[in-house]
């Protein structure tokens, strides 16, 4: 019984401490640059947990019951799969913030179509120039279309916290295989973990909330600079990470190395 609180200890202290990662405060921090209510920026967290501890507890379940093997490619396409979602998320705060710059909705962006209709009353003419989107990006067109609803709003963090589940399922697997023989204590141990990442992301997110409203309250260009500044460090995480994985890691070379960390 001691043991198995020990490895239950363990577990969600370790996954308090895995919330703590790069890619992951990067990637909350783009979601929750704009909130200001740390209830609301808790419960994002809390989803983005959620999410990152389903996936860890399917593929490190998977290979506990079924001793399946993540073959190299598999594990750094997972892992790609985190960069880029960083970078999209960093190009959506990007251009969020470059919409909301002064004047912007007056002039066309990249992609969009400038027209204009004319219109008559009695002797006078005159026209309504109005852009159309030619081609949005699909993520971009999701905010606009259910940006304003609640269950959106965590659901975003929700598939976020999936795609980030990828890159770390398969080395938290590995270390309980290679450190705990008893599988149910194992399956335990995933589920700890899990309760731990989502306890620390809520701290971070919480904490970024109050840091932005400390720091930004009443200052609406500060917060969406803060926001600029986010995204321009998950954009260029994202291209770091990509880079590595696709030529240093050898991802689309000849001989491909992957160690899952």
């Amino acid at each position: 019984m001691i043991n198995f609180l020990s490895i239950l200890a363990v577990g969600f202290f370790l996954g308090m401490r895995h919330a703590t990662d790069p890619d992951h405060v990067i990637a909350v921090t783009t979601i929750v640059s704009n909130q200001r209510k740390s209830m609301r920026a808790a419960l994002i967290g809390a989803f983005w947990g959620i999410g990152h501890t389903l996936t860890i507890f399917v593929v490190g379940a998977g290979i506990i019951l079924f001793n399946l093997v993540i073959p190299t490619r598999v594990g750094l396409s997972m892992e790609l799969c985190v960069a880029v979602m960083l970078i999209i998320l960093g190009l959506l705060n990007i251009t969020g913030f470059l919409n909301a710059m002064p004047g912007a909705s007056a002039r066309p962006h990249d992609g969009e179509v400038t027209h204009s209709h004319a219109h008559s009353h009695g002797a006078l003419v005159h026209s309504h120039p109005h852009t159309h989107p030619a081609d949005e990006m699909p993520l971009r067109w999701l905010d606009r279309l259910f940006g304003r609803t609640g269950v959106y709003q965590y659901l975003r963090p929700l598939v976020v916290g999936i795609v980030h589940g990828l890159a770390g399922s398969a080395a938290v697997a590995l270390l309980v295989l290679t450190t705990i023989r008893n599988v149910h204590w194992a399956i335990g141990y995933l589920l700890v973990f899990g309760v731990g990442t989502i306890a620390g992301m809520m701290l971070i997110t919480m904490s970024m909330a109050s840091a932005i409203k400390l720091v930004g309250g009443g200052r609406e260009k500060l917060s969406h600079r803060l926001a600029f500044g986010s995204g321009l460090l998950s954009l260029a995480f994202g291209l770091v990470v990509a880079y590595q994985i696709c030529f240093v890691h050898g991802l689309f070379g000849a001989h491909a190395q992957w160690t899952p960390r």
